[in-house]
């Protein structure tokens, strides 16, 4: 259900001063507010239980601070500051997440323009997940809408709601077609090789405007045993849809998708270094004017 907005222009919440409403989903509404003492302007995400059926809301919202807070890279959003609101001391009823005010797009709704802002978008998400991979976590949901876009550019990767410990098995299946990885499907432990094969398919989606085939369940739910790659139909590589994305590139992507992990890159790290050398040589090659992608 939508939950109606509770608050309106000037009214104090937890000390933020509410300066417009910007938008509501299932059970919140997002503010955003100013810190009166700092003047610092920010995004206050407001979760609120209807019924029973709404925990699901709540706790959705203090895993992402819970998993937020674990990180300090300037291309993961930050969530400074968790609050929680309880019934008589004991029911948990509201929780508001004070987020980092971002004056952006996502990547799904405004793509790069040139290969040269693609790949420097590309980096900027790459290194963020190497960061998570660090510290003990993959994101396990990498697709163009979790990324937003301020000028720049400046990749902000904004959703955490599916990030886990490495080594996580998963209770059912989760993540999004077009964009879930094969080990993902079958439930097999995630790790780093999740996140590099969920950012091929966000490369692969950007440059081509196509989704790669999801390795989803059949019909009738059933799963075979195994992952192989006679099972799941390949996609076509990047260049062959449009000539102009560089070879190397068109590699990498296909190489990160690749369905046995073990064939993938090694690590993060490995793919933040070949597209910065791919950066290079456009830059080298392109200047000026840079690439356009150009997708029909």
């Amino acid at each position: 259900m939508n939950v109606l907005a509770r608050y309106k222009e000037g009214d104090d919440v937890e000390g933020y001063k509410v300066l417009a409403q910007l938008g509501q989903g299932a059970a919140s509404t997002v503010y955003l507010v100013q810190d009166p003492r700092s003047k610092q302007i920010w995004a206050l995400k407001h979760v609120e239980r209807g019924d029973a059926k709404d925990n699901r809301f709540l706790d959705q919202a203090i895993f992402e601070y819970e998993v937020a807070s674990k990180f300090d890279h300037p291309n993961i959003r930050r969530i400074p500051r968790l609050i929680k609101r309880k019934e008589r001391l004991i029911k948990l009823v509201e929780v508001l997440l004070v987020m980092e005010m971002l004056d952006g797009r996502s990547m799904d709704i405004k793509p790069p323009r040139t290969f040269d802002e693609a790949v420097t978008i590309f980096i900027q998400v790459a290194a963020a997940m190497g960061h998570m991979h660090t510290r003990g976590y993959v994101h396990a949901d990498m697709k163009p809408n979790n990324i937003l876009v301020t000028p720049g550019p400046v990749a902000k990767i904004i959703d955490l709601g599916q990030a886990c410990a490495i080594g996580t098995t998963k209770p059912r299946i989760q993540g999004t077609p077009d964009y879930i990885a094969p080990e993902q499907v079958h439930r097999r432990p995630l790790n780093e090789k999740t996140d590099i094969y969920n950012l091929g398919a966000t490369m692969y989606h950007t440059l081509t405007r196509r989704n790669i085939p999801t390795a989803m369940p059949k019909e009738n739910n059933s799963l075979v045993s195994r992952i192989d790659d006679a099972l799941i139909e390949r996609p076509i590589p990047p260049i062959e849809v449009n000539p102009r994305i560089p070879v190397k590139l068109s590699d990498l992507i296909m190489q990160c998708v690749e369905i046995d992990p073990a064939r993938r890159p090694a690590g993060m790290q490995q793919v933040v270094e070949r597209l910065e050398l791919i950066l290079g040589q456009l830059r080298a090659k392109s200047a000026p004017p840079p690439v356009d992608i150009d997708v029909d």
